[in-house]
């Protein structure tokens, strides 16, 4: 009896390795395939993550290409370009000559995706109505000068609105950001104690506030913070339903984001443009009267010659889908699309990417 025990534990054992050598096979087999399955890698941007997520899900969908996208912050894209650890990187903050210097690579290009927009979004209980404010009003407030909601340098822009005596407090960025270049990059262009003091940069150092990690974080931040402001990408605010300012543009009209607005803004970019230029291109503080001033382009970096031609050729296609049918959901997700000329002349500049597969 004791001995068919044995042979039946025995036999249980050998069952029971069997399945697990299968099951290990089988995770190993699962663990290959889902890597093999991803064909791009990219990383970079919060700014344009919402369109770039179904960017890729749409594309992923019609041409069974797979992209992985990690949304870290338009610094962290540039390294892991530079680092040629991704395949593509991200940015709302165009890279500066240095940093193409010490690219691994060789040359970057940057390839224009939509245009959005940077708003400033408030908590401030009891106050429904949507708030003005200048960009003297913007600067002084994260900079630590206005302290109060009620300071008159706000409460004069908003007659007839009851402003709490309440503590402002300020949410920035903590990463390396392009959000935090298109704004202080607005804020240098329009007032000049702002270029003095601070200046502008993906990482500059704030006067005062509370940092927070990418627009989910600052979006986040702000709406479960009573008091407080912040500037994040304009689909983020509609995602939380926060509030937005309305900011007086270049013009003396109080603006607040839109669609329309942001494509005021570059109406006359592409018009502008000079022959084979590198699109590093600001248009903060545009002209217009319909004009949002905190508008930007954002960019996808790509290198000159690509390293793997297949990549390479995936890339470039998943490009020029993206500047045709990718801008056509653009508007639904708060995002302006490229002029229609510009689009040309980028899809133009695509077909110059060396899909060699030189090192």
């Amino acid at each position: 009896m004791r001995a068919l025990k044995l042979a039946a534990l025995m036999l249980l054992a050998v069952a029971c390795a069997k399945e697990g050598a299968n099951n290990s096979a089988t995770a190993s087999s699962t663990t290959s395939s889902s890597s093999q399955s991803v064909d791009l890698t990219g990383a970079g941007a919060t700014f344009p993550y919402p369109i770039y997520s179904k960017w890729f899900s749409d594309y992923a969908t019609a041409t069974g290409v797979k992209i992985n996208y990690q949304s870290i912050g338009s610094g962290g894209g540039i390294r892991q370009l530079s680092e040629r650890t991704v395949d593509f990187g991200a940015s709302d903050s165009p890279m500066s000559d240095d940093e193409l210097s010490k690219a691994k690579g060789g040359p970057i290009l940057h390839i224009p995706t939509v245009l959005g927009a940077d708003v400033i979004t408030y908590n401030v209980p009891g106050v429904t109505a949507p708030l003005k404010l200048t960009p003297a009003a913007i600067a002084d407030i994260f900079l630590g000068r206005v302290k109060k909601w009620n300071d008159t340098r706000i409460a004069s822009l908003n007659p007839g609105v009851s402003l709490p005596g309440q503590d402002i407090l300020v949410v920035h960025r903590s990463d390396g950001s392009g959000t935090t270049y298109i704004f202080t990059d607005y804020l240098s262009t329009s007032v000049p104690a702002w270029k003095t003091s601070v200046g502008k940069g993906k990482e500059v150092k704030w006067p005062v506030g509370l940092g927070a990690k990418g627009n989910e974080g600052a979006a986040g931040q702000v709406k479960q913070t009573p008091g407080s402001i912040g500037y994040v990408e304009l689909a983020y605010a509609k995602q939380n339903n926060l509030p937005i300012a309305a900011i007086r543009n270049k013009s003396g009209q109080f603006i607040a984001a839109s669609v329309p607005a942001v494509t005021a803004a570059a109406a006359g970019a592409a018009k502008a443009l000079p022959a084979n230029t590198d699109y590093r291109i600001s248009i903060v503080d545009a002209p217009g009267a319909a004009s949002y001033p905190i508008s930007s382009f954002t960019w996808i970096l790509v290198y000159q010659h690509q390293k793997d031609a297949v990549k390479g050729k995936k890339l470039v296609d998943f490009l020029n889908w993206a500047l045709t049918e990718g801008e056509k959901s653009a508007v639904t997700l708060d995002y302006a699309p490229l002029p229609a000329e510009m689009a040309t002349t980028v899809k133009a500049r695509l077909s110059t990417i060396d899909l060699s597969g030189a090192k």
